[in-house]
């Protein structure tokens, strides 16, 4: 390669980099309004008298707006385009973070809560299938991992803000700009990086594949050709158009199959989706603050804990972006399972040495320690594997056909799963303690162990366009196996 070709290539990678790291703001108010609610929780819960139930619904309740955000982004997404859909999310935020720091009853405190899932949800879907749309095969893996690192940045952003507004005003509870509680201003910070994501989305080209959908051919080959240096964009374009064709009358009928009713593919990215929140992840960023607490740290301690948490997350983080493509999806997942496992294992050896009742409980030495090497050691393995590459598979495992539909189902199903361990936690962790929950928490990092060996593929270097026949591969496999079955 002569010195001008390397150059020009330099410029088409740098290009592809900017567009991406656009896209995957999106990921940042994901992180950011999804964990900024960890340092406001026990104010909300004091502020409005609510149980711990009730409180771990009116955190929760924002994933079922998730949910339906995701069920809906991959439909809006193929009649607007994707950064129509991008601004509409930008809106939410910026509703749902005002909305949310001026709340004043309950019920407003969970429509906001609402409107601000939706958003979360459609940038949840959004982000990656944008970056998978737009980013070549050889750095796809590590180009979608940025939507995870946007991600951790978001969360370490948000626990860093109420760490810094508590500690300003003295405590979450306390007043501060304008006579507002600190709590508030947690939530109308996030006014901010919404803007961001709005300016953004409207300055990064289009998906080629959405122009290539509305019969633009010119305007995506000329991105093909000037983001990402395709060098022959309209055989590019050509080869785009077989699948969007089959793709573009996709619906949830298309995604139906012989394996419990849905073809086996989807059922991989559910149980895939499943995995990554029954581990619990959340637990730790929804809840880190109030957690440290329940065992004895104080609130300044508990703030700064669930920071370096969110350091330990965003570091990590690099680690899949440096090696998902090196490696392989298939290796980080495994590898992932077994490190979770070993952390949530000391997690919940510790937490079942706990002493005292109710709100007068601590781990007494060394148990504090072991509690905490074991929950960053479980944070360390998540965000270097499970975290990433959980979002960079649903975004390109798929065949093109069903992939909107499937993205949607997979990424809905990763919600509700967040939500069900999200509003239990509180009232769990009154009811059988912390060391039980942990318990489950490692079974299912063993069981996520598994399944990965078992029934997921490498998708590694792999074209989109190639996925068909993989999924044609693993459609025939199970009816082949199936069929054996059913003559035995």
């Amino acid at each position: 390669m002569t010195d001008a070709q390397r150059e020009v290539a330099e410029q088409h990678t740098a290009k592809v980099i900017g567009v991406t790291v656009a896209a995957a703001v999106g990921g940042f108010l994901f992180g950011f309004d999804s964990s900024v609610v960890n340092g406001a929780v026990d104010s909300i819960e004091a502020d409005f008298g609510l149980g711990k139930l009730m409180t771990g619904f009116a955190v929760a309740i924002a994933l079922l707006g998730c949910a339906l955000g995701a069920w809906f982004a991959g439909r809006l997404a193929d009649v607007w385009g994707r950064k129509r859909v991008m601004l509409l999310g930008s809106a939410l935020f910026i509703i749902s973070a005002i909305g949310t720091g001026f709340t004043q009853t309950i019920p407003d405190l969970l429509l906001w809560r609402v409107l601000g899932g939706i958003g979360i949800g459609i940038a949840s879907v959004i982000a990656p299938a944008y970056i998978s749309e737009i980013a070549p095969a050889r750095y796809r893996g590590a180009l979608a991992s940025m939507q995870q690192l946007a991600i951790t940045l978001g969360i370490f952003a948000a626990l860093l803000s109420d760490a810094l507004l508590a500690d300003s005003a003295g405590s979450a509870s306390s007043e501060f700009w304008w006579g507002l509680e600190a709590w508030r201003w947690m939530f109308l910070v996030g006014v901010i990086p919404a803007v961001v994501y709005g300016v953004l989305a409207l300055l990064i080209p289009e998906s080629p594949r959405y122009l290539v959908g509305r019969n633009r051919d010119a305007e995506a080959a000329r991105i093909l050709q000037e983001v990402t240096g395709e060098e022959n964009p309209l055989e590019r374009v050509k080869e785009i158009k077989l699948t969007v064709k089959r793709e573009a009358k996709s619906s949830i009928k298309d995604i139906s199959g012989p394996s419990f009713g849905l073809h086996p593919l989807v059922w991989v990215g559910i149980w895939l989706a499943i995995f990554q929140q029954f581990v619990g992840i959340n637990a730790i960023f929804y809840y880190s603050t109030t957690l440290w607490q329940s065992v004895g740290f104080s609130e300044a301690d508990s703030f700064k804990t669930s920071v370096i948490t969110a350091v330990i997350n965003v570091v990590m983080t690099f680690v899949a972006i440096l090696f998902v493509d090196r490696i392989g999806r298939r290796k980080l997942l495994l590898a992932g399972s077994v490190g979770m496992f070993i952390g949530l294992l000391m997690a919940c050896v510790a937490f079942t040495q706990q002493i005292g009742e109710g709100e007068n409980i601590s781990l007494p030495d060394p148990w504090g320690v072991v509690a905490l090497i074991g929950a960053n050691l479980f944070v360390v393995a998540f965000a270097a594997t499970w975290g990433p590459v959980m979002w960079v598979m649903l975004g390109e495992m798929f065949p093109n056909r069903i992939r909107g539909v499937a993205l949607g189902v997979c990424t809905a199903v990763n919600w509700v799963a967040n939500f069900t361990i999200s509003m239990l936690f509180p009232p769990m962790t009154e009811a059988v303690g912390l060391g039980i929950i942990y318990g489950f928490f490692a079974f299912c990092a063993a069981a996520s162990f598994f399944y990965v060996w078992k029934k997921v593929e490498e998708t590694k270097g792999l074209e989109l366009e190639q996925m068909d026949s993989m999924a044609d591969s693993r459609l025939s496999q199970f009816t082949a196996v199936r069929a054996a079955k059913d003559k035995a």
